[in-house]
């Protein structure tokens, strides 16, 4: 395969990007189903009463931090696509940024290529900013976060972090990882920590190491003995001041709407319309009756338990930490649409280096069980929506298979996947050893 220049891959991107904006804007004016995503409407509506001096709250359904609608200012004053272009190039930046990321691990140029084609030219992926779903901005900023880690820029990283979780609360679930990698033996002296490199995992001895590292969880005594460290500790309270910072700002200006809409809203959230999610059916069936903090928070309690064993597994790999975080996380929520997918989208390419699946056939197998349980749920909900057909524990059954076959390609991921601790690691029980010795 020919090599091809980073920007070069970028710059057609760009122009695939452009045209699908223009095709989007002719499909609007002319076809009955717009190209524009819904919430794109509700970007611009709540961006047209900020440019007012109104709440962009008092746009219903707007249940976004104000800092989408203030980026979106220029739609009723530039362009009504501004935001569209802003989301676009948030699409390239991620694309840029797994290109770095993998450059700085020593990943060989075909691999970098090739997993940053998956992003840019993936038909869900480049077409989720360019119908005006705001998505790509969070994935620039989550995979920026795992960059300033890697080049030793605390400060930056836990900025970045507060902010993404005051943009979209679900970014929260990556605290516990970051927090357990921040090793004191890594950041030291404000020096670049150092990178496990690919080629050292590529290598047969080390492959074997990896082989077995992969079953042995974090050494949880290990992380709790030490958790209060210098690095920890900065990286914590930045970001929760940045967090806290905006989100009393907004707090200030909006009160309890914006407290209700953008982010408790999202905690205890309980949508009756058909999606994903396998407790769809379940809130359908009961939403008359008012549900209870609890009722609404239980359904919580199988993430965190996923969520905490998928960390003490594998925190040390951060990229394919976040990765299994957040497909178990979408899999799990009370609440599944299509553009959350993008979520665990952008940071695939991180760990295809890494992964001994071959594509001819457990790669394709993996993926036409993922697409084939998507369409099959899209059937019985094409039926319930547009035909009226009463198809509701069809539909649920739908979404049981789609949670097996998100369960069943994550487990394959699990075992195909060579560890690799994303900072070079130093052992502790060695260190003690030779103290000991001197």
């Amino acid at each position: 395969m020919p090599s091809i220049n980073i920007c070069s891959l970028l710059l057609f991107s760009a122009v695939l990007r452009l045209l699908l904006i223009l095709y989007g804007e002719w499909q609007d004016t002319h076809l009955e189903v717009r190209y524009t995503d819904v919430d794109y409407l509700v970007f611009s509506d709540a961006a047209s009463l900020m440019a007012v001096g109104k709440s962009p709250f008092e746009r219903t359904t707007y249940r976004y931090s104000p800092l989408i609608a203030f980026l979106l200012i220029p739609n009723s004053i530039i362009h009504s696509s501004w935001g569209k272009f802003l989301f676009s190039i948030s699409d390239l930046l991620v694309g840029f940024f797994i290109h770095n990321i993998l450059k700085l691990r020593g990943v060989p140029e075909i691999l970098c290529t090739q997993s940053v084609m998956l992003w840019l030219f993936n038909p869900f992926t480049f077409t989720i900013g360019t119908r005006g779903n705001c998505e790509p901005i969070v994935c620039a900023m989550v995979l920026w976060i795992i960059t300033c880690l890697m080049n030793g820029k605390l400060l930056q990283a836990a900025f970045w972090y507060g902010l993404v979780v005051h943009l979209r609360i679900y970014p929260i679930i990556y605290a516990l990882p970051i927090i357990l990698v921040l090793d004191p033996l890594h950041f030291r002296s404000h020096k670049k920590p150092a990178l496990t490199q690919w080629s050292s995992c590529n290598e047969l001895s080390a492959q074997n190491l990896c082989s077995k590292e992969v079953t042995g969880a974090y050494h949880l005594s290990v992380a709790l003995t030490s958790i209060f460290t210098r690095e920890r500790l900065l990286f914590g309270l930045i970001s929760g001041a940045v967090f806290f910072i905006f989100t009393g700002f907004f707090f200030y200006l909006y009160r309890w709407e914006f407290l209700h809409e953008a982010l408790l809203f999202h905690l205890t959230r309980t949508d009756p319309r058909h999606n994903f999610s396998v407790y769809f059916y379940y809130i359908y069936l009961h939403y008359e009756h008012e549900f209870s903090v609890l009722e609404k928070l239980i359904s919580f309690l199988p993430q965190f338990m996923v969520q905490l064993a998928l960390v003490f597994r594998f925190a040390q790999d951060l990229p394919f930490c976040f990765f299994v975080q957040t497909v178990a996380f979408v899999a799990f929520n009370k609440v599944i649409t299509a553009q959350y997918f993008v979520w665990f989208f952008c940071v695939l390419p991180l760990i295809l280096p890494w992964t001994n699946m071959k594509l001819k056939w457990e790669g394709l197998s993996s993926i036409l069980l993922w697409i084939g349980a998507q369409t099959h749920w899209l059937m019985w909900g094409y039926l319930l929506e547009f035909k009226g057909k009463h198809v509701f524990q069809q539909l649920w059954a739908a979404s049981l298979i789609f949670l097996v076959a998100n369960t069943g390609v994550l487990i394959r991921f699990i075992l195909r996947h060579r560890f690799s601790p994303l900072f070079e690691q130093v052992r502790h029980a060695s260190s003690k050893r030779t103290t000991k010795l001197e």
